[in-house]
């Protein structure tokens, strides 16, 4: 399966095609006992408060956008968020439909603008589709302020439990993690652990999910 160009546009057309506003829409519409995302939300508001006690109001970075969905709750709650995605209408989506401010690049393949740096950057189902991951994890320290941090969800191979048909086992998913390979990753890429733990998402997914 040649990956070069596939998250230019060959993901986005299998996964969501012309959909992407309306997809959008749909999972912001989602109850919160249902959405993934609103969980994500606030473990990253929970440890982003535990670090800075509330009184900062951080700069995020999103890599891998794709719907914005993240970075359209966390521009809610009052951060600054960047979404960058690969996909040029993703890239778009995130501007005009999110709100939130956008670039079009291959994050391994950009740098930061103007020396700009983030105090949170964020890869949320990221990793499994990179080639190289540990590459990715030091690509992302060139673009974190002192004393910020990395927040990872990847899939978790616990999911075998279930069988070869689950998700996390989807062709584009180079990648399955345990805890001790994420950790081997982020620590190769220059990344101290500060916590990884398993959970069972609201859609049946299983996640590893990780700070460092």
């Amino acid at each position: 399966m040649d990956l070069t160009d596939f998250y230019r546009g060959g993901y986005m057309d299998g996964t969501y095609g012309n959909r992407l506003k309306e997809n959008f829409k749909r999972i912001l519409a989602l109850p919160e006992s249902k959405s993934d995302n609103t969980a994500r939300v606030k473990r990253v508001l929970d440890f982003a408060k535990s670090r800075w006690g509330g009184k900062k109001v951080p700069n995020l970075l999103d890599v891998g956008s794709g719907l914005a969905v993240f970075p359209f709750r966390m521009k809610e709650v009052g951060w600054r968020v960047t979404a960058l995605d690969p996909d040029e209408r993703a890239a778009a989506h995130a501007s005009e439909n999110a709100g939130v401010n956008s670039v079009h690049a291959d994050f391994l393949q950009t740098e930061p603008d103007n020396g700009e740096r983030f105090d949170v950057i964020t890869l949320n189902k990221v990793l499994e589709h990179v080639e190289e991951p540990i590459n990715m994890m030091a690509r992302a320290r060139k673009w974190i302020r002192p004393g910020g941090f990395l927040y990872i969800e990847v899939p978790d191979v616990a999911a075998a439990q279930e069988g070869p048909g689950r998700e996390e086992f989807f062709i584009e998913h180079l990648h399955v993690f345990s805890k001790s390979s994420l950790v081997s990753v982020a620590q190769k890429g220059g990344w101290s652990e500060d916590s990884v733990f398993e959970l069972r998402e609201p859609s049946g997914k299983f996640s590893l999910c990780a700070f460092f």
